[in-house]
């Protein structure tokens, strides 16, 4: 295994710069992108990726399953890991919360016995060891060899299909497992079934309880080759027959093989029927392995040409490759080719938009859901849109959606702030009015704790837990409302959300300078420390302590630092959590609490936005400081080469806004920070055709801080910049020094 580093040195070096890219219409297609990119990165530490393949915002991601269950195995897969268990067509990217691992399939050269049941994955019959010498992936690709069948497994996928090609390169009958009943972490099968259709086709579903309540899986699956014989296996039993139905089911087919001695499988799913999964299958019945592999890496290539970075460092541009692919993976594509998908109560709803699920949003509307307004805003308008209709189910808009399932994982109610962004940034292709709607009496309900900011201005400690944080981002949720209730010209609602977006001076602790949790008779949470974290029960805060979440506040940032007494002090405070111990007390202390800088955790997402509100408080070179120091030091190239969960996208996307010199601070305001770049020159190609380039002159691992800058050739003397500004095209330019430049920046924002 490769060696643990979260460090690594950044040599920049001074390159020429070339010409500028040509708008990404003309994109060259000589750049191989795709080379540069490593899906292994993420699949070791609490990273929680996986190696395997899709395309991008695929229905399906076909990669291993070592079978292991544990935190770090909530993708399916840890690179710790020596046993591969099979190869399922759905799969989750850096989630905290292992799920779906559905519809598995596991090449073998012998009959195994199905019936038995297996408490670790090696006792699994058909389980196998595996090296990573003999193991590799790519965009859209990725390939193992079972040591124990002597059989090499190549993946690949297109957008509603997963291909797997097995070569059986020793002795023995050529063979391939379909366990159904095969699960990891917190999902279970509660009702399966295989149908043998014909010689080569089988079908069937796999309905489960988990993290997703409700899951429904419809497959339809067709082999190569005709199946020579086969054993179906009903609740542990052998069925002499063509179709099982039970709570758990198998079945194991074999193979003449010989000539090419390969076997392949394309598997189509959907949530709704086998019938919609045969429909879906239909995109790719006429494409074989080989081509859909090849369209994958074209289409991977494709998409990373969004933004073309320039830099003579190679481990800089594969972290950043890697870390835009990793965000082009979630939200996964959910409807059928129909426009049907189901929702959690069980009704189909039919679009005719392309609906979208795992929505992480409390990770996402951060960076990862930003990056797609700029990158991809015609699938934004999908996503609201998608939304929109799990609104319907519980009138209320999703907080963390998988397969349809409304999770309720984490606080706030941030699909309000993805929304608000999209329409700030111009992004058509959803009703307006019915998004406040939705916005609105999302915020107005009683569930979640908004009784109680309702009842009394602020969310006691002693009426939820994780109080502080409920609080901190319905302030912010709250913002998000007010400006669309102004924009759409509902002036009472506007005034009621603006004043409501203050709760969090409620919370605000001018003696500690935190934000504390504060009971309903009005006292302070006591005792209190700082750094004391539990998880989940009984605690004020979110995956954290005060140190992390205290800084909370997006939306009315130059209030927030008159709580502090001033800039001065604030930025005192400011400078302390990144230099403070970095010790960690209480019991139960939560896994998410990594990446530590002092106190600052970048592992989890409330501290992403900390470092540039130093921007805020007039001083960026501190901004610029701090930045540089978290690009040089939470991400690498190794499998460990993230400091904490991925989270459908947000880690990579904090480096790919952050390395080219931007962030979105405040997604809603539709602004960017600048930050510090660490590449000589970043092209965005945006949809329109249009460029805009960041150019960094002087950039080194010593030069980081900003010394002037140019926008479009005019003087520019701020550290925020407009959506608008960046979608019209044009130039960023920046000179890079090694001492602070007080002066720079210092001027009023943009917001």
């Amino acid at each position: 295994m490769l060696k643990k580093t979260f460090y690594i040195l950044l040599i920049f070096g001074v390159a020429a710069c070339k010409n500028d890219a040509e708008p990404q219409a003309e994109a060259k297609t000589d750049l191989n992108l795709t080379s540069s990119v490593d899906p292994f990165i993420g699949t070791g530490g609490h990273g929680h990726t996986y190696p395997g393949a899709t395309v991008p915002f695929g229905m399906v991601q076909v990669s291993p399953d070592n079978g292991t269950n544990g935190w770090d195995w909530c993708s399916g897969y840890h690179y710790s890991d020596s046993i591969v268990s099979g190869f399922s067509n759905l799969h989750l990217s850096g989630t905290g919360i292992g799920d779906l691992a559905d519809i598995l399939f596991m090449p073998t050269n012998k009959e195994v016995d199905l019936t038995g049941s297996y408490e670790k994955p090696a006792d699994r019959p058909y389980a196998s060891k595996y090296s990573h010498k003999r193991e590799s992936a790519e965009p859209g690709y990725y390939s193992v060899y079972l040591e124990d069948s002597q059989i090499k497994v190549g993946l690949t996928a297109t957008q509603r299909t997963g291909f797997q090609k097995y070569n059986y390169e020793g002795a023995g009958e050529a063979s391939v497992v379909l366990d159904l009943g095969f699960a990891i972490n917190w999902d279970a099968p509660t009702e399966t079934a295989i149908n043998i259709e014909n010689e080569t086709t089988i079908s069937g579903y796999r309905h489960s309880t988990g993290w997703a309540k409700n899951q429904k899986v419809f497959f339809v699956a067709e082999f190569s080759k005709p199946i020579a014989r086969h054993i179906l296996v009903q609740d542990k039993k052998v069925i002499e027959t063509d179709s099982v139905a039970g709570k758990i089911t198998a079945a194991q087919f074999f193979f003449n093989i010989d000539g090419s001695r390969d076997v392949s499988v394309k598997v189509s799913v959907s949530s709704v029927s086998v019938a919609n999964a045969k429909a879906n299958f239909a995109e790719a019945a006429d494409t074989d392995f080989e081509t859909a592999k090849a369209e994958a890496k074209k289409t991977w290539e494709k998409q990373l040409e969004h933004i073309v970075v320039e830099t003579p460092t190679d481990s800089l541009k594969t972290i950043f490759y890697s870390a835009l692919y990793h965000t082009q993976i979630a939200p996964v594509t959910f409807g059928d080719v129909n426009g049907e998908f189901r929702l959690e109560n069980d009704s189909i709803a039919k679009a005719d938009f392309t609906a979208y699920s795992t929505l992480s949003l409390w990770d996402t509307f951060r960076a990862e859901n930003p990056l797609l307004t700029l990158l991809e805003p015609e699938k934004v308008s999908d996503m609201v849109n998608s939304m929109l209709t799990y609104y319907e189910v519980n009138k209320s808009l999703p907080v963390w959606t998988l397969y349809g399932n409304e999770t309720n994982t984490m606080t706030g109610n941030h699909a309000i702030p993805v929304i608000a962004e999209a329409y700030f940034k111009g992004i058509k292709g959803f009703d307006a009015e019915k998004a406040f709607e939705a916005m609105k009496n999302t915020q107005m309900r009683d569930a979640r704790g908004l009784k109680f900011l309702k009842e009394y201005g602020y969310i006691p400690w002693d009426k939820i837990d994780e109080s502080v944080t409920f609080n901190l981002e319905y302030a912010y949720n709250d913002w998000c409302v007010a400006q669309m209730a102004k924009a759409l010209g509902h002036e009472e609602d506007y005034q009621y959300f603006k004043e409501r977006s203050k709760s969090y001076e409620n919370l605000y602790d001018a003696e500690t300078g935190f934000m504390r949790g504060k009971s309903s008779t009005g006292e302070w949470h006591e005792p209190f420390d700082p750094k004391f974290s539990r998880h989940r029960e009984n605690t004020d805060y979110t995956e954290g302590n005060a140190w992390q979440h205290s800084w909370f506040v997006l939306h009315d940032t130059d209030n927030f630092i008159a709580l502090h007494g001033g800039a001065e002090s604030f930025t005192e405070m400011l400078e302390q959590l990144f230099t403070e111990s970095s010790e960690i007390t209480g019991e139960h202390i939560s896994n998410d609490i990594s990446g530590l800088i002092g106190q600052y955790a970048h592992g989890n997402e409330p501290s992403h936005h900390i470092a540039y509100l130093f921007n805020r408080a007039g001083k960026p070179w501190r901004t610029q400081y701090w930045i540089n120091q978290i690009l040089k030091t939470q991400y690498n190239t190794t499998p460990n080469g993230l400091s904490g969960n991925e989270d459908a996208g947000q880690m990579s996307a904090w480096y790919v806004w952050s390395s080219m010199g931007l962030y979105p601070f405040n997604p809603a305001s539709a602004t960017y920070e600048i930050g510090s770049p660490v590449y000589e020159k970043s092209t965005i190609n945006l949809p329109s055709g249009k460029t805009f380039t960041i150019t960094a002159a002087g950039v080194s691992e010593d030069n980081f801080y900003i010394q002037s800058a140019t926008l479009n050739g005019e003087a520019f003397n701020q550290t925020s910049i407009t959506h608008e500004q960046i979608t019209a095209g044009g130039e960023l330019k920046l000179v890079m020094g090694a001492t602070p430049n007080k002066n720079w920046g210092v001027a009023a924002q943009a917001e």
